[in-house]
């Protein structure tokens, strides 16, 4: 758990650690770029580098928050990984039902098993349910969202290294776009951005874009059309 630098959160709470490559949005992961980093300096949590673990010590640290708190789950994992046991994601999301001053943004890239486990699942208003789509070849990530009875449901289109002229928003009640970083980053063009800005806008959704990216995120920075979107849901939906 720490203060995030991550633009549309506040905070991070990782109940697991480690993942593997599923896409193409997976190929230069910054978790596990950040998980070498954290093996390297010491910490306990990361001493199996980026093989997948569960954490149950961790279940009880949104309990210790004084203030409420926008919570990024599993920054450095997915939570919907295919060796989390359906018992334990219940454990998580029991807490999340139990600390309803606490926003939590769930973010996966397996909406096939997010809506296999959906029905076991109770999607409180302050659980936010999204997934992961960098290109067209995983838009059925998005179809696997939307049969989810959440309040909030999101697409983080991030790394983005395509264009996606056809979303279907229907059920969106956010997107979130921003371009790869790192040494490695794979380029992002402005009209790729500017196209879902467009559809976010025809469809009501609010849009906010997070970042350029590339070898420098901080120079590149996040304007566009000069200026910032740092839209975020203000209505919660249950549809």
């Amino acid at each position: 758990m720490g203060k995030s630098s991550i633009e549309w959160t506040e905070m991070t709470w990782n109940p697991t650690t480690g993942c593997d490559k599923l896409s193409a949005g997976c190929k230069f992961c910054y978790a596990e770029t950040m998980t070498k980093r954290l093996k390297g300096m010491g910490q306990e949590k990361y001493k199996d580098g980026f093989q997948f673990r569960i954490h149950p010590s961790t279940l009880l640290i949104p309990y210790t928050w004084n203030k409420p708190q926008v919570v990024f789950v599993n920054s450095m994992s997915d939570l919907f990984h295919k060796d989390v046991p359906l018992e334990y994601v219940q454990s998580v999301f029991k807490v999340m039902n139990s600390t309803p001053q606490h926003t939590y943004q769930v973010l996966t890239k397996r909406g096939d098993i997010l809506n296999e486990y959906a029905n076991f699942l109770d999607f409180t208003p302050n659980i936010w349910i999204g997934v992961s789509v960098e290109d067209e070849r995983v838009l059925d990530r998005i179809n696997n969202l939307r049969k989810v009875n959440a309040y909030v449901r999101f697409l983080s289109l991030e790394p983005l290294i395509s264009g996606l002229p056809k979303l279907n928003l229907d059920g969106i009640h956010w997107v979130i776009v921003g371009g790869e970083s790192g040494h490695h980053a794979r380029p992002i063009e402005e009209s790729w951005v500017e196209d879902i800005r467009l559809q976010c806008e025809q469809a009501n959704v609010p849009f906010f874009f997070k970042q350029w990216g590339g070898k420098n995120k901080k120079a590149s920075g996040r304007l566009l059309n000069g200026r910032t979107y740092d839209a975020m849901p203000t209505i919660f939906y249950n549809n």
